[in-house]
């Protein structure tokens, strides 16, 4: 997988729809979870890509300190069904945390997980803090990565 990482701007359109749609098919469709994916916080985001063949497989969103939590913070994490098997979320996630490293040195990260992906997180040094609580009808949990 190659991975790039973006700003908005730097996005091409095709880019972006593949980004949409991919978001769209784990989130709205295949998590059955209603919700406005498109929520105008895209355009502050860095936008961390994995390709394969020509095509968005993996991705993350990753924010500044105060843009989304008062930490850096990376969300949307997501790999298509059919990637799955290939260890990209770690890849995708591994490169997220190298450009953090590399734009925000020394900072916390602060994540949204989905309960049941606790352990993959851990695993990458997040520790879970506070009470699981709802985001858009699914369990999550806040984690920090110091």
């Amino acid at each position: 997988m190659e991975v790039s990482v973006k700003t908005f701007d730097q996005l091409t359109t095709e880019e972006l729809y593949q980004i949409l749609r991919l978001r769209s098919e784990v989130f709205v469709v295949e998590q059955d979870c209603v919700y406005q994916d498109v929520d105008n916080k895209d355009q502050k985001a860095l936008h961390t890509i994995g390709t394969k063949n020509g095509k968005i497989v993996a991705y993350t969103r990753i924010f500044k300190p105060g843009d989304y939590f008062n930490n850096v913070s990376i969300g949307r994490v997501v790999v298509s069904q059919d990637q799955r098997k290939y260890g990209l979320g770690k890849q995708i996630m591994q490169a997220s945390l190298a450009a953090i490293n590399q734009r925000f040195p020394n900072k916390a990260i602060e994540i949204s997980a989905q309960s049941y992906l606790l352990k993959f997180y851990t695993d990458l040094g997040f520790i879970p803090f506070g009470e699981e609580y709802l985001e858009d009808g699914i369990p999550h949990k806040r984690m920090l990565k110091e």
